[in-house]
């Protein structure tokens, strides 16, 4: 009986939901989508023809300008448009024409609206282009001789239009242009526009008034003989000190009968929105059962300890009780076994975080004595040397030898206590904005005389170089220490080529810097970012550094969040580095 209380109480709320929301669409329907349709689109079309007339009145735009803001408009609103006088004479070209060449050289404006109305679709059928040869008979313009009205236009033999009058003009040409309405577009309301046309015009001196005051006119009209509603719209506006009218017809008719198709739509979906009920109510009945066996999956789960998929049921029943029954249960299993979980996985953490540290603590004090043995190991026989009485003329030699060591050694201190302070997060980065070609000139002209030693050159190439935001000591000791190791490895009579660009697809800058010399291997450009580790077996203080440089430059980029790389070239290698 409940189980059929909770289908009951389903299917009312839903079949009075359903009903509800039925007929407030149907009531809006019926009452009031007619005058807001019509509203909406006589206002978009009123909008669309004050725009037009106020950028013509302002611009100077030529006849084809005006077409294609002419045809833009019938696009947009499907009304036809054009431009009188207060007699109702035309004033624009026609937008849809044909402009034919005679063999004289004259170019003659063939109007085309007036016929597009009875024969659209058979001009079509014509598949007149550009080049084509036509024969046309109409009227000639009494004011314009170079523009034609026809009656009939012939293309090879096939004829589109009424019969030619007997005093008919015929030109004959090639067609330089042809502007046509698309299939379906306005043929229809071009016709009605020149009946509304005659309709209206002249206007009457009331009209005129409140058109002369800067008004625009909104007339209803009925076609007297189809009897369908129309909107004529009237827009004013003065182009060379005289006083022009843009004249548009919008038919409202549609908006009648696409309300009568609505309402007998809305029938149909009503008796469909009955039948859904009916297929609700079975659904709901299976929805009801399926907590249940949801319920007994997650009891299997239970027994197996799996509480990923236990979540309650949230009904005001017994279903929900018995729901929130297992989910306390298995709430306080979960909490049990998740602390038993999180205790094992953070004991294994510290573990391997414990062999990591003692791992990295052995490497570093093995690679520290190895960088300090050598140093300390002359120190100590130079100093023996002086304290045994050398000859004269070798203690000031003994005496350079001890303090560039001491030197080396103090540099290597100095580089393990900064790679400390980078590695433990205690700097704090002071960012300001310069330019990194300016940066690395500096840089360059002091190690000018080491790469002069070295027999190599630095080229620097900045191409649409913006400003970077970062640290800029930092940043100098990442450009030293890049600099410094791409003298050290390269060939000697070589270039250093520095390239600084501009990334245009994401506006980062992008610094590179090539040498000439041996690779590294494949399997190695991802360890030379590690501590006091060189490419060379021998670690040979003669080819290389201490070892800290590269480490100390990947803390530096790190910290800053830039992205960086190595990468080897065919006759050397390339570091890079994109700044963000």
């Amino acid at each position: 009986m409940r189980k059929r209380g909770i289908t009951v109480k389903l299917f009312a709320v839903t079949a009075l939901f359903f009903l509800i929301f039925y007929a407030m669409i149907l009531i809006f329907q019926l009452l009031f989508f007619d005058r807001f349709y019509q509203h909406h689109k006589t206002k978009e079309a009123r909008e669309h023809i004050h725009q037009l007339a106020a950028a013509y009145e302002k611009n100077s735009w030529s006849e084809e300008e005006l077409t294609k803001h002419t045809l833009s408009y019938m696009k947009e609103t499907k009304s036809p448009l054009t431009i009188v006088d207060a007699e109702g004479y035309q004033l624009v070209q026609d937008p849809f024409n044909i402009m034919l060449e005679t063999r004289d050289g004259y170019v003659v404006e063939v109007s085309l609206s007036l016929l597009v109305t009875n024969y659209g679709k058979q001009i079509r059928e014509l598949r007149i282009t550009e080049g084509d040869t036509l024969m046309v008979h109409g009227e000639a313009d009494a004011e314009v001789p170079l523009v034609i009205y026809p009656t009939v236009i012939t293309k090879n033999g096939a004829s589109v239009g009424e019969s030619p009058f007997e005093n008919d003009v015929i030109v004959e040409g090639k067609v330089k242009s042809i502007s046509l309405p698309k299939a379906g577009m306005i043929e229809r309301g071009l016709g009605i526009l020149y009946d509304a046309l005659l309709e209206w015009f002249p206007l009457k001196d009331e009209q005129l008034k409140k058109l002369s005051k800067g008004e625009s006119l909104q007339l209803d009209w009925v076609e007297p003989w189809s009897g369908k509603h129309n909107l004529v719209l009237i827009e004013p506006f003065k182009k060379d000190g005289e006083m022009q009218f843009m004249f548009s017809v919008t038919s409202l008719q549609e908006i009648k009968e696409t309300n009568e198709a609505l309402q007998l739509f809305y029938v149909y979906i009503g008796i469909a929105g009955f039948i859904l009920i009916l297929l609700l109510s079975l659904f709901f009945s299976r929805l009801v059962s399926r907590p249940l066996i949801k319920l007994n999956e997650m009891a299997e789960k239970m027994v197996h300890l799996d509480f990923s998929k236990v979540n309650p049921i949230k009904q005001k029943d017994e279903l929900g009780s018995l729901s929130n029954n297992m989910l306390v249960m298995a709430k306080n299993l979960d909490v049990a076994l998740n602390d038993l979980k999180q205790a094992n996985d953070k004991l294994k953490q510290d573990m391997e975080k414990r062999v990591q540290m003692e791992k990295e603590q052995r490497e570093f004090f093995e690679h520290a004595s190895h960088e300090l043995k050598t140093p300390l190991s002359i120190v100590k026989s130079f100093a023996e040397g002086l304290q045994d009485d050398v000859s004269p003329d070798k203690q000031d030699h003994y005496v350079e030898v001890i303090i560039e060591e001491s030197a080396k050694m103090e540099v290597l201190i100095q580089d393990m206590l900064d790679l400390a302070k980078l590695e433990n997060g205690v700097i704090k980065l002071r960012k300001t904005s310069f330019l990194l070609s300016e940066m690395i000139e500096d840089l360059a002209d002091k190690l000018f005389c080491i790469a002069k030693e070295k027999k190599v050159a630095i080229e620097i190439m900045p191409k649409n170089e913006q400003h970077i935001l970062a640290d800029y000591e930092w940043l100098e000791r990442v450009m030293q220490n890049l600099l410094m190791n791409a003298v050290r490895h390269s060939e000697p009579d070589s270039v250093i080529v520095i390239r600084i660009e501009l990334d245009a697809e994401n506006g980062d800058t992008v610094f590179k810097i090539e040498n000439k010399g041996t690779q590294i291997p494949e399997e190695q450009l991802d360890k030379i970012w590690r501590r006091f580790y060189r490419t060379e077996s021998s670690r040979s203080r003669m080819t290389g550094g201490t070892g800290l440089g590269l480490a100390i430059v990947r803390q530096i980029l790190d910290l800053h969040e830039f992205q960086y790389g190595v990468e080897n070239m065919p006759d050397g290698v390339r570091f890079y580095v994109r700044f963000h």
